[in-house]
């Protein structure tokens, strides 16, 4: 084990140990040149497991963390293997595991359970949309960290694994008993999206009730003959979802989202209410009370149909067509919106034409009516209305992928196209708030350098607010958990100052500019050694060159 106060790779100081499990102990660590906490798993060579499969499990996690992006998920740092040991250092999550409230208070309340669940199945979704699908197999209160801000993240990637299209069954049993499905020990085919929905309804099992199905009799009964004062809805949910047959449980995480969403409308005392409702109503005027109860299935039935229709679009979907045909079919739900989004820009590159069709959302979709005659649906304002959360969130990645990826050779451009989705998510992301400033920064001086008479004042003003925003922008970004997301900012900040070192050195020094460019430097430094390290450099040679040029521009005006 390691030593409380020894320093790994000549940087990382071990502070004490936070965690420990079968395969590994986890340690908090301190950078002390950037003053900066990471979490450090240390999984020893000492022979008490088929080291083979640990390393395994190792080399997935790593592999798979360090292609993924999301809220809910840690980021790999660097990955160390010595003789004695593999260490991964990765972001240090502040907060405590579900098992630790599960020990200190028993049941947890079933509002903060089920809004767990829905960030537990909005994550395994993200997970499962990968190509190839990636699936986790070791859901369970441990493994799921409870940050101070409510909001949880996901743990411990030792036994995940890449969805094999062609696989019989898996050829290695992980999992944890009482939490793991069926097929997770052989004999059922492999693991599949449904195997995760198994391990979700299991450990909402264990939230609820406070009854751990990995210890005796190791079953999961009816919530409600545990507590009766639970939900009915939640009930049949959690027992959807443990089904022994993959085919009886639900198909997909979107399924299980809607579910969660509407679990007060499965309740029973909602049917009974319902019911009750629908009775006295047939006393006063049964004709047409049928009529309405018809219209009433009818449209539970069909919004049913159109939640499985709206799956299996997804699920097929090959081009942006498809996406639309999603959107149009339920423009209430963000997925339809990020895949599309996702799928345009998975080359790392936005072009015109690509662009021409997330800007077509805003314009609106053509959809026929009753007569076969096409009209424009608004389906953003549709998704607004419902889903303001949701609709920020598709703003906010949308104007993402403008300011990053599209290939337009002018930056205004970038900026004025990623500003119309910005500023629709300012609410919830501030960052996008300075984007949309940067943006009217940039369409200031454009006005100003194409004036008749030039305006070298309000030039002057422009640049100087500029680059408050550019020092904001850098303030903001380091706050970033996620190290891809900090790269990219920080890559973007150079690229600006490297297109326009001579007006920034007119409203401020070299050596400010430098200063900010040697932090970023700095702050590189310590992801240099993970996996993205060739990013790393890249950008490292980047902020070199602009210094350079830099220097060279001050010293050109000094001399002339």
């Amino acid at each position: 084990m390691l030593e409380i106060g020894s320093v790994i790779d000549g940087k990382y100081k071990i502070l004490n140990e936070v965690g420990h499990g079968g395969m590994s102990v986890v340690y908090l660590a301190m950078n002390e040149k950037a003053n900066k906490q990471w979490a450090v798993k240390e999984v020893r060579k000492d022979g008490k497991q088929n080291f083979e499969v640990v390393k395994q499990g190792l080399i997935v996690e790593t592999d798979l963390l360090k292609k993924l992006r999301h809220p809910s998920l840690p980021s790999i740092i660097d990955v160390i293997d010595d003789k004695d040991s593999f260490l991964i250092v990765m972001d240090y999550i502040e907060g405590n595991p579900l098992s630790n409230a599960l020990e200190e208070y028993g049941a947890q309340p079933q509002d903060m359970v089920i809004a767990w669940a829905k960030q537990l199945c909005d994550v395994l979704g993200y997970l499962h949309a990968q190509s190839p699908p990636i699936i986790y197999r070791d859901m369970k209160p441990s493994n799921v960290m409870l940050k101070p801000d409510g909001n949880i993240t996901l743990i411990d990637f030792g036994t995940a694994r890449e969805f094999k299209e062609k696989n019989l069954a898996d050829t290695v049993c992980l999992g944890t008993i009482g939490y793991a499905a069926p097929e997770q020990f052989g004999g059922m085919g492999q693991t599949d999206a449904r195997t995760d929905i198994y391990c979700l309804g299991a450990t909402l099992y264990h939230l609820v009730t406070g009854q751990n199905p990995s210890e005796p009799p190791y079953e999961i009964r009816p919530i409600r003959q545990i507590n009766p004062a639970l939900s009915g809805g939640l009930e049949r949910i959690i027992q959807k979802c443990t089904q022994r047959n993959p085919e009886d449980r639900y198909q997909s995480c979107a399924e299980l989202m809607y579910a969660l969403e509407h679990y007060d409308e499965i309740d029973e005392v909602y049917r009974k209410k319902q019911k009750k409702k629908l009775g006295a109503f047939l006393i006063s005027l049964s004709l047409a009370v049928a009529c309405t109860g018809t219209s009433l299935w009818g449209y539970l039935g069909g919004e049913k149909k159109k939640s499985e229709n709206y799956d299996e679009i997804l699920k097929g979907a090959s081009d942006y067509q498809d996406y639309y045909k999603a959107i149009l079919t339920d423009s209430t739900r963000k997925e339809a919106y990020e895949e599309l989004n996702d799928a345009l820009t998975s080359d790392l590159i936005l072009t015109k034409e690509e662009g021409q069709q997330l800007l077509q959302l805003q314009i609106g979709l053509d959809e026929k009516d009753s007569k076969g005659f096409l009209k424009k649906q608004d389906v953003l304002a549709e998704l607004k209305s419902s889903n303001p959360e949701g609709y920020q969130e598709v703003c906010y990645e949308i104007g993402d992928s403008f300011l990053f990826f599209y290939d337009v050779n002018v930056d205004r451009d970038r900026y004025n196209s990623a500003k119309k989705w910005f500023q629709e998510a300012v609410d919830e992301y501030p960052i996008a708030q300075i984007y949309c400033d940067i943006a009217d920064c940039l369409e200031l001086i454009n006005q100003y350098d194409n004036a008749k008479v030039k305006q070298t004042d309000k030039m002057y003003d422009a640049y100087k607010q500029l680059w408050d925003k550019v020092q904001e922008l850098k303030s903001t970004a380091d706050k970033f958990q996620d190290v891809d997301a900090r790269l990219q900012v920080w890559t973007e900040i150079n690229d600006m100052l490297n297109a326009q070192v001579v007006p920034f050195l007119e409203v401020t020094s070299a050596d400010e500019l430098k200063n900010l460019l040697n932090d970023i430097m700095k702050e590189t430094g310590e992801v240099h050694k993970s996996v993205i390290a060739q990013e790393v450099e890249e950008l490292q040679q980047k902020i070199a060159e602009t210094v350079q040029k830099i220097d060279s521009v001050q010293k050109e005006a000094e001399t002339s």
